[in-house]
């Protein structure tokens, strides 16, 4: 059988929907037989691990654990979902400080017992903050910790797509980038729907509206419709990160990255970029007037989350950064 890589990957989280989905679709996809499921719930990663050896995955080594000392040692790749998950009426701001706790706590356990891991995709909300962490407290290249940013992108395509009633593949060139919540930017300037360019399509100010409110509220839409967040689309589009990461197929979906140039300083967030083997890769967002100014509001939206942590003592002020993670 042969597979991608036969290098360590960790599933973090594993008990829970998100984590269990991304560890079949990792199996599924061939990344590589050494697969651990870690999650502090014993009795739910028994039962994963019990639904993965009933799928009898050829030649697959699937190992779990509750200890985050035997799960990340000699880890090379990591997927974590290990965090709350959000509820119906929450935004993923809401989970801003309990999960971000989380996320000091797995950052510092990667610094102390994988301190070589090669790429981390953080999945758990709020993605831009939790990823944010993580790199801080991980002492990683940021290369090498990125944030599932997708989800809005492809819900944004998807809404297009029945907008104008067209397969979903045919709509390209239509991203988010910025903050993965409330505040993202939508840009469609460069859009094609089936080839035709979106700018010479006539839009009222209500559609507009209204493709905008379905893009951000994608999220919310799932847990009204299945009464839980959603759970497959972020496994998947997780898991083609990190196969991208390990040397498989480029990963072109916008992505959270660290970003710290003239325009946008010490923050996670989403940006046009592409994932492999070296990492993460970004370049500056092309839009009209008006898109860059929302991502200029997204930016100074998760400057002030950041610095909301920063006061909660999570991670410490920007100077202190370097101090904290020599890398940035």
């Amino acid at each position: 059988m042969n597979y991608l890589s036969n290098e360590k990957l960790v599933i973090v989280g594993a008990a829970g929907m998100i984590g269990s989905n991304m560890a079949q679709t990792a199996l599924m996809l061939k990344l590589t037989p050494n697969v651990c499921l870690y999650d502090v719930y014993e009795p739910g990663l028994r039962g994963v691990v019990a639904e993965m050896d009933h799928c009898a995955f050829e030649g697959a080594n699937i190992t779990w654990t509750t200890d985050p000392a035997v799960a990340y040692k000699d880890a090379k790749y990591i997927i974590s979902s290990g965090g709350a998950p959000r509820k119906e009426g929450m935004t993923r701001e809401d989970l801003l400080k309990g999960n971000c706790q989380i996320a000091e706590n797995f950052g510092k356990d990667v610094k102390k017992y994988c301190p070589d891991v090669k790429h981390i995709v953080v999945v758990f909300n709020p993605a831009d903050l939790t990823g944010l962490v993580v790199l801080l407290h991980s002492g990683l290249k940021p290369e090498c910790v990125t944030t599932l940013a997708a989800l809005d992108s492809t819900r944004l395509q998807e809404t297009l797509a029945l907008t104008f009633g067209v397969q979903q593949s045919k709509v390209t060139g239509a991203y988010t980038y910025g903050a993965h919540g409330e505040v993202m930017a939508v840009f469609t300037s460069r859009a094609l729907i089936d080839g035709k360019p979106m700018s010479e399509i006539p839009l009222s100010p209500e559609m507009w509206e209204m493709i905008k409110h379905k893009t951000v509220q994608g999220g919310s839409n799932i847990i009204k419709l299945r009464g839980r967040s959603s759970f497959q689309s972020p496994a998947y589009n997780a898991v083609k990160m990190i196969e991208a990461a390990m040397g498989g197929d480029k990963f072109t979906w916008p992505s959270g990255c660290y970003v710290n140039n003239k325009f946008y300083k010490n923050v996670m967030m989403a940006m046009p970029s592409v994932i492999d083997a070296e990492g993460v890769h970004f370049s500056e967002p092309v839009g009209t007037v008006s898109e860059l100014a929302e991502l200029q509001a997204s930016y100074e939206h998760l400057c002030a989350m950041r610095d909301e942590i920063i006061e909660l003592g999570i991670i410490p002020p920007v100077s202190d950064w370097k101090k904290c993670n020599p890398n940035l």
